[in-house]
């Protein structure tokens, strides 16, 4: 514990004094923190606005790729009936009937107690499987069966009377999935048969053709369709495949929503504010006003989604896509579905340039090596670590300054106080020579 000399000898609140002199002599050090805090609050929303520069570059990627816009969409005539497209999806229908829904085989044993201490056979994909229960016990049958990796699922089923029957089941639906079992002295039920889906082809014609699958999915009826059955279907049903327009609408309108994203960002962090307090009023600019960089990014990006797009060049605003008198994109989804109507290729082709472009120029911002925002982040960070050092520096200089400082003082003290002693006893020597004199 140290001990204070605070005015022993001088009356001083040296403390204090030192602690006024360190805070003026500290003053070099709290700019730089208070810089060091600001470029902090910089990198911090930059890496925002980098963020979401990059999202949209990932965005506008995928809509510029080749048949990113060859969106359709798949309908059937009957509820039973679910169709789904995939990429390659062309416009076209066709008639079918779902005639048969797929099985998978269950087999079921007799009523059984324990099972005989034997071999038992499963043929299933073509090959045999010789299975030995390690115990005439039904668990360890079971066990033994799921072993296997013959294709059959074994449960134990209890039927009441204390006996049970052993259900085996195909672990694929459909002709695949089709096993056969023997065992000596047990016979053998099949309870469901394992039976493919069945699907009619332009039923009810000539031209009728049956196609089957193992499940009750039809892959590529027509390119890049497939159908679901859920039940079958009582009469004919037809298979409509169109295009998707909500879906471009979506992928267009989502490319302005990201690009307006982009603006928000930059306009909140540019946006001037005042505040009032009893010492007046203060003004406060957003962290990206005035700074180059992020002025160059946002002029790409609404250069990249408002310039003609075509040969020859138009406006986009005649597909709906426009710019607003405050620097902001705009979707007029009207403007767009009849753009769309009118020459559906054409306009997907200039919503895929504008995306191109976009995609481009927020790239060119935040590519993780080379991008504007990252190379201006990774700089800025490298001053945050300079000062962070000099601020470590400036630590150790007034660490060693207030030594000093409470040194000087403590001496000070120590000299008056040495001082004042040594004037007492001056003092009584002066008082004894006098009264000594007076005597004589």
């Amino acid at each position: 514990m140290g001990i204070s000399l605070d005015g022993l000898a001088s009356g001083l609140d040296t403390t204090a004094l030192i602690g006024s002199i360190m805070q003026s002599e500290a003053l070099p050090q709290t700019l730089l923190k208070n810089k060091s805090y600001d470029i902090q609050s910089m990198v911090s929303a930059l890496q925002g606005l980098n963020s979401k520069v990059a999202a949209l570059a990932t965005q506008a990627t995928a809509a510029a790729k080749p048949g990113a816009l060859n969106l359709y969409s798949a309908t059937t005539s009957s509820t039973n009936v679910v169709a789904t497209t995939t990429a390659g999806a062309a416009a076209g229908s066709i008639d079918f009937q779902v005639t048969r829904l797929a099985q998978t085989q269950v087999t079921l044993s007799n009523n059984v107690v324990g099972w005989p201490y034997t071999t038992m056979t499963i043929n299933s994909g073509g090959q045999s499987f010789t299975i030995t229960p390690l115990t005439s016990n039904l668990d360890d049958v079971v066990t033994a069966v799921n072993a296997a990796g013959a294709g059959v699922v074994a449960s134990k089923v209890a039927v009441g009377g204390g006996e049970y029957r052993l259900q085996f089941a195909a672990t694929k639906s459909g002709s695949a999935g089709a096993f056969s079992i023997s065992d000596p002295g047990t016979t053998f039920t099949d309870a469901k048969l394992a039976q493919d889906a069945e699907l009619q082809l332009w039923a009810g014609t000539t031209s009728q053709v049956a196609v089957t699958s193992s499940t009750n999915t039809f892959t590529d009826v027509l390119p890049g369709v497939s159908i679901t059955a859920k039940d079958l279907t009582t009469s004919t049903a037809t298979l409509t495949v169109s295009r998707d327009d909500a879906g471009i609408t979506k992928v267009a309108s989502d490319l302005v929503d990201g690009v307006n994203g982009i603006f928000a960002l930059v306009s909140s962090k540019s946006a001037v504010s005042t505040s009032t307090n009893i010492g007046g009023t203060t003004t406060s600019a957003g962290l990206f006003t005035g700074d180059s960089t992020v002025r160059t990014v946002n002029q790409n990006i609404l250069s990249a989604a408002s310039l003609p797009v075509g040969t020859p060049p138009r406006s986009p605003s005649e597909i709906g896509i426009s710019i607003t008198k405050t620097g902001t994109m705009e979707f007029d989804a009207t403007k767009f579905g009849a753009a769309l109507a009118a020459d559906a290729a054409g306009t997907a082709a200039k919503v895929q340039e504008l995306a191109g472009r976009i995609a481009s120029a927020a790239t060119a911002a935040s590519d993780k090596y080379t991008g504007t925002l990252t190379t201006k982040i990774t700089g800025q960070q490298s001053e945050v670590r300079d000062l962070a050092d000099r601020i470590s520096d400036w630590d150790t200089r007034l660490a060693s300054r207030k030594a000093t400082l409470q040194s000087t003082y403590s001496g000070l003290e120590v000299a008056l106080s040495n001082m004042k002693a040594q004037q007492s006893w001056l003092t009584a020597q002066l008082g004894g020579l006098s009264t000594g004199s007076n005597s004589a």
